[in-house]
């Protein structure tokens, strides 16, 4: 969190905990479908209703707009899984992916895989250094993200100059991580390795998601689905319909 939102009050921290879980699932959770969270501060489930909203709340509100669902009142006591998913320690979204096949018990015919982290930040030698190594070299090809790049290794008035005004008011949305160029909306959001304009490096991910025998052979929805975890790039979707 950041510093001035450790100072939220309790009712605002709840909030802000169920605006970062709707930005983080968004690919899944936008639509007409009703969904339903769950919290263990019963006051939220009026609060959006308040006729007294302060400014935060009520930018927030057009945010939650944007999504159908129903909150619903579930204590603490009876809700220990949530805050076991909350706690890990080893979690690290920063990684690169790789699908692998995990034994299916059931009767049914669906194929069953799972992404298992590959370690980006690895020092040794390692199956996904190639793909790292192929990333990097792209930003160099690719003029807008190297002039990004450049800019947030040497921050100067002569590197944010090259610029374009929306990349100018959109760069604290970048940061690099490495040698790899990374993107979040804010910081709500977890970061995800930026993918420049090399139709190749974009075929080689589609490939892996989608078209190999691990990937299990996923739909265009499940493909970006998986892949917008971890990667960005403009207009992702439609790079993957076509």
């Amino acid at each position: 969190m950041k510093p001035a939102e450790k100072n939220y009050p309790v009712h605002d921290k709840e909030l802000l905990a169920m605006r970062y879980a709707l930005i983080k699932f968004r690919v899944y959770l936008l639509g007409e479908q009703t969904f339903e969270v769950y919290t263990d501060h019963a006051s939220l489930r009026t609060a959006m209703k308040s006729p007294h909203l302060s400014q935060r709340m009520a930018r927030w509100l057009s945010f939650f707009a944007e999504y159908n669902f129903v909150v619903l009142f579930k204590p603490g006591k009876n809700n220990i899984l949530a805050d076991a998913l909350s706690r890990r320690p080893d979690y690290d979204p920063r990684r690169l992916t790789r699908h692998q096949d995990i034994p299916d018990d059931d009767d049914d015919d669906d194929d069953c895989t799972t992404c298992v982290t590959l370690g980006i930040n690895a020092t040794v030698s390692s199956p996904v250094l190639p793909l790292r190594q192929q990333i990097a070299d792209a930003y160099e090809e690719d003029a807008f993200y190297a002039a990004i790049i450049r800019y947030l290794r040497n921050p100067t008035a002569d590197t944010l100059a090259k610029l374009t005004h929306p990349t100018r008011d959109a760069i604290t949305r970048y940061d690099l991580d490495g040698d790899l160029l990374t993107y979040a909306i804010d910081t709500f959001d977890t970061p995800r390795v930026v993918i420049p304009a090399d139709d190749d490096l974009r075929a080689r991910l589609v490939h892996e998601c989608h078209d190999a025998p691990a990937g299990g052979h996923l739909g265009h929805e499940k493909t970006f689905a998986a892949l917008s975890r971890d990667f960005f790039w403009p207009r992702m979707y439609k790079w993957i319909r076509k």
